[in-house]
């Protein structure tokens, strides 16, 4: 199961998680020379890019060591995951064809993507025959090995493929840095995606300055998000690995959900590789006065709505003085350097008001 199925379900289950026509072009967007008929600029900044774009050969290593070699950067890129796709329209990058348009939208808020994009269905499980009809020069997937089956599929059509490693629980940033880099360097953005970091970098700094002098009563914290199925409320601790938790821990923060918590409340965890634990409402008056986050998305479910009617929650330090904060609707728990900056403006809004 990919991180599709693991980072993003239907609304109508009544599960929220975070930690799920016509043809456009890669071209870069600028003001006044958009992609395709009918398409906007990426990135609300895009308007005013000034980098340059390059036209020499590509070759490099993708995220699972395949030699990816292009005559020229990609023109016309496929994309099969959200944080991708937000990473290529950060770049002033319009991709051609995305997987599952409409759930972009609906869970992803730090990159508008514009009309005219080809939606190619299902991230599990896109359609071919309307991938290739776009006439992509190159697709961008997710994957954690050289031999993942999506890979072979997708290569036996002679398009070129290039591997972006899914997640890596011993460095979260490191890997987000990495994957919007070498989407930059795929499509000739490599100034674009440089200048990107550069503001990222700069902006954590200047975040984690304003929590610093905050002055916290305690630096222990907890992001989570959660859902409700048959009517049970599940809750989704990010623990160590998780780049919500990173970030956090960037900012001066301390993780509340150790592995010592994890072996005593959590109950199977989700997976250990993007650094998602399982538990319930009891298990989360095992992390003391911490200072509590969670996700609570429009359309999700339901779940925050009855953990607010649950008396164990309102039991827990944090909730009864007032140090339980939702954050944005929308905010994509895996996405890539304009994410990562709403996370950390949502960590330093509440944080820094204390």
């Amino acid at each position: 199961m990919n991180r599709a199925r693991r980072l993003a379900a239907s609304a109508t289950t009544g599960l929220i998680v975070l930690a799920a026509t016509a043809c456009g072009t890669t071209t870069v967007d600028k003001a006044g020379a958009g992609s395709s008929a009918g398409t906007v600029p990426s990135s609300e900044s895009c308007a005013q890019d000034t980098t340059t774009t390059s036209t020499k050969p590509v070759s490099f290593k993708d995220g699972v060591g395949r030699q990816v070699k292009l005559d020229k950067p990609a023109e016309r890129i496929a994309v099969l995951e959200w944080q991708q796709v937000e990473d290529a329209l950060t770049l002033c990058v319009t991709p051609t064809a995305v997987s599952d348009a409409k759930g972009y939208s609906t869970w992803v808020s730090a990159e508008k993507l514009p009309g005219g994009v080809t939606d190619i269905g299902t991230r599990e499980e896109p359609d071919l025959d309307t991938l290739y009809a776009a006439k992509p020069d190159l697709i961008v997937v997710e994957a954690f090995d050289a031999d993942d089956e999506t890979i072979a599929k997708l290569e036996k059509r002679g398009v070129p493929v290039m591997a972006t490693r899914g997640a890596n629980p011993k460095d979260p940033i490191g890997n987000m840095r990495e994957v919007f880099g070498m989407i930059g360097e795929a499509t000739g953005r490599t100034e674009r995606a440089d200048q990107v970091l550069k503001e990222f970098d700069e902006h954590l700094a200047t975040a984690k300055k304003q929590v610093t002098d905050a002055d916290l009563p305690t630096k222990d914290f907890l992001f989570f998000d959660g859902w409700l199925q048959g009517g049970n409320l599940t809750v989704r601790p990010y623990s160590d690995g998780a780049l919500f938790t990173e970030i956090g821990k960037e900012l001066g923060m301390k993780p509340a959900w150790t592995n010592d918590v994890n072996k005593a409340h959590g109950n199977g965890g989700v997976d250990p590789s993007y650094g998602l634990a399982q538990t319930d409402v009891e298990g989360l008056t095992s992390v003391g006065d911490a200072n509590l986050f969670y996700a609570n998305d429009e359309g999700a479910g339901g779940y925050v709505a009855a953990l607010e009617k649950n008396p164990l929650w309102k039991t827990i330090p944090a909730v009864k003085e007032g140090r339980a904060h939702a954050f944005p609707a929308r905010v994509w728990g895996a996405g890539g350097p304009r994410s990562c900056a709403q996370a950390i403006d949502a960590y330093v809004d509440v944080l820094s008001k204390k």
